[in-house]
């Protein structure tokens, strides 16, 4: 009997599939943008403008180099409209939802691609996990849906059943892509509604409930106010928000929105510190902004969302590690502390690392794009931090940038939108050294 040898079969870890998952789904939504029938003057866009889109709205960025509203026919509208869906929740729990739909059962592999991907604590109850999701996001949209449907009715007649559903999906999947642009005036944004307090508060409402992540709105869902019953994750995230919310809203109240009556400036100061975390949308003119409020913005940006949610960004974990790290540090204390529990010192390490990347992928996108352009240092800063963070918010120079410049950004939103350690997972590996080499100290600081 010949025995033929046994080849090693390939294993594709988590990170792997969900690169790929990404990246497949990118490709097609850009062939698909490229036919005649998803451009209203029925030509075809070409390829890296496609993509270009494509990855936008797979990484709910909101950045775009075409007018959505004036260029985009209605198909091309629902193909980023579907883009934006699957992005926001995921390549991965879409596909699971499918399975779960079809009656398929779901493999131990699966589940733990899943749990990666919605980055859920543990394996367990992450079937359950992924029902709650999709639950909580068709509540979410359809109320957002429904709120908004008055003003964009009167104001476009039928249309403004597909303008509701459309803006409410790109809220609370933080992606910032708007109809509202027409051959006249594009690239408008909600400008045109910063002083309607229904549809700011609504799609303001709609992003930070997104951004806030599903494990968060589990505990909430589960537990209601009881708020010390929630995990110390949820904890985090909710004391953070506020935070990022409440302090930059004052600011631009009281130093950049100063005209005006009260309302109107609290609108303003409201939907621009919200916006930057990392939706996209915009009811002032960004370019009109003083320096230090662009500053701030580009700040917000890179901190985004929080972790399993439809934000980017570094995440709002992050930045609260880095900081209980710090505080322990002052204090001479051995390990960051949250609400009476010790964090993990594996957590600290990504945390920096997260950080360190991100803000690596800042600098250098805008120093080539700068050089490529020859465009001001800090303009480049900012659209490089709304690449990377996945945010979308411009100050207007993306739609005239050159290919190499927007393969720049194609290539930051790709990176910030699957994650840095993904990335590097997938590439390396992830399994533990079993050896530690000699230990010797060296000065810092």
């Amino acid at each position: 009997m010949i025995q033929y040898p046994r080849y090693r079969q390939h294993r594709f870890s988590s990170f792997q599939v969900i690169i790929a998952g990404f990246a497949a789904v990118d490709l097609v939504g850009a062939l698909l943008l490229m036919l005649p029938i998803a451009a209203q003057q029925r030509c075809v866009t070409p390829f890296h403008e496609a993509l270009f889109t494509s990855t936008s709205a797979l990484c709910v960025t909101g950045l775009v180099v075409q007018d959505t509203g004036s260029y985009w026919s209605a198909f091309g509208q629902s193909v980023i409209l579907l883009l934006i869906q699957i992005g926001g929740l995921g390549v991965i729990t879409v596909g699971a939802a499918f399975a779960l739909l079809s009656g398929r059962k779901i493999s131990l592999k699966q589940r733990s691609t899943m749990q990666e991907a919605t980055a859920a604590p543990q394996m367990g109850g992450i079937v359950r996990l992924t029902g709650f999701i999709l639950r909580i996001t068709a509540l979410f949209e359809l109320a957002g849906a429904a709120l908004l449907l008055p003003t964009f009715c009167a104001d476009y007649g039928l249309r403004g059943i597909w303008y509701a559903l459309f803006h409410s999906i790109s809220a609370f999947c933080n992606a910032g892509f708007d109809l509202l642009g027409t051959e006249g005036a594009k690239f408008v944004s909600l400008t045109r509604y910063a002083g309607n307090p229904l549809l700011t508060t609504v799609i303001a409402a709609l992003i930070v409930f997104g951004g806030l992540g599903f494990l968060t709105w589990e505990d909430i869902c589960t537990y209601r106010l009881d708020f010390h019953r929630y995990r110390m994750q949820s904890k985090v995230i909710l004391v953070t928000t506020a935070f990022l919310l409440v302090l930059p809203s004052l600011y631009f109240y009281c130093f950049e929105f100063t005209a005006g009556s009260a309302r109107q400036r609290i609108l303003l100061s409201m939907f621009q510190s919200v916006t930057p975390r990392t939706a996209g949308f915009n009811t002032a003119d960004l370019a009109a902004m003083g320096s230090t409020s662009q500053a701030l913005m580009v700040v917000l940006m890179l901190l985004g969302g929080s972790p399993g949610s439809t934000a980017g960004g570094m995440k709002t974990t992050t930045f609260a590690v880095l900081l209980a790290n710090m505080w322990a540090t002052f204090r001479r204390r051995e390990d960051a502390e949250f609400f009476g529990r010790r964090i993990d010192g594996s957590a600290v390490k990504n945390a920096a690392t997260i950080a360190g990347m991100y803000l690596t992928l800042f600098f250098l996108g805008a120093f080539v794009i700068a050089t490529a352009e020859q465009l001001p240092m800090s303009v480049c800063l900012y659209e490089t931090a709304s690449a990377v963070a996945t945010v979308g918010l411009t100050l207007g120079i993306t739609p005239q940038l050159g290919i190499l410049s927007q393969g720049v950004l194609i290539a930051l939103m790709f990176l910030g939108r699957v994650g840095g350690l993904t990335l590097i997972y997938a590439a390396f590996g992830s399994s533990p050294a079993h050896s530690r080499l000699p230990q010797e100290k060296i000065a810092i600081g």
